[in-house]
């Protein structure tokens, strides 16, 4: 059965796979589902409708699956749903979502969210990705596989963030980041192309040249968005690397991060 310390309360309604573990003082409210293998340290909140996979680890004082920081919430039952071998250190907030949005904030697989990360109500979060320390989301903010949050990154409501992606420490998104950017500033612009991340995911020399040229399409050529987009899809027949950027920019958005002029 379930590994729970004396202190911790944990709900009798709540589903807890038979070797979870529940540190001292901890609370596991009663419609909370956590898997196999996953870690719950001492005094970390669990509640709300939450489920969690399998072999994640939870450190001490997060607070997961409470009510959003919206006021146009009114108590009604959303969702938060975090995938298998996520890393939640200390003191993060995770919240539900709300029902303006599809009701659900939602955290994929293999993510490493470091401590005092906000992510907010109706967030979408990818796999892979890294939060570095006080990184805050705003709701409704997507971010796309393999992104790198520097520390003290802020991401206004609505924003996306691309897959591939790597931001400065302090910077403030306020507008969309496309895949396979560097981003940097208050407000966050873009620097150039997250080549080395890249690379350690095994993009090849061609790849990299490939998302370079469409960087320049994208920004360094004097168009507009809508004639970037013409001009990546015509270049892009064959080039499956390009996928997620030309997916990123068909879909609608906060409009993108641009250079700035001059």
């Amino acid at each position: 059965m379930a590994r729970i310390h004396v202190s911790a309360q944990v709900d009798p309604r709540a589903e807890l796979a038979a070797d979870v573990e529940v540190g001292a003082f901890s609370i596991v409210g009663p419609d909370v589902v956590i898997g196999p293998g996953t870690r719950v340290g001492p005094h970390a909140i669990i509640t709300g409708h939450t489920r969690i996979g399998a072999r994640n680890r939870i450190f001490q004082f997060a607070s997961i699956g409470d009510e959003p920081q919206d006021k146009k919430y009114r108590g009604e039952t959303t969702r938060l749903e975090i995938g298998d071998d996520n890393l939640i250190r200390e003191f993060c907030t995770l919240n539900v979502g709300t029902v303006q949005d599809q009701g659900l904030t939602r955290i994929g697989h293999r993510n490493w969210i470091m401590a005092y990360v906000h992510i907010a109500h109706d967030c979408v979060v990818g796999n892979d990705t890294i939060f570095a320390n006080n990184t805050q989301l705003a709701g409704h903010v997507s971010v796309g596989d393999f992104a790198v949050l520097g520390g003290f990154t802020g991401v206004h409501q609505f924003c996306r963030v691309g897959a591939h992606v790597i931001t400065a420490i302090a910077s403030v998104v306020v507008q969309d980041i496309p895949p396979f950017v560097t981003a940097a500033g208050n407000p966050a612009r873009p620097h150039g192309t997250n080549s080395e991340g890249l690379k350690r995911r095994g993009y090849t020399a061609e790849d990299l040249a490939t998302v370079k040229r469409a960087y320049k399409t994208l920004y360094r050529r004097g168009l507009t968005l809508d004639e970037a987009r013409a001009q990546l899809l015509a270049e892009a027949a064959g080039l499956p690397v390009l996928e997620p950027l030309l997916t990123f920019l068909g879909a609608p958005g906060r409009g993108i991060a641009r250079p700035r002029a001059g």
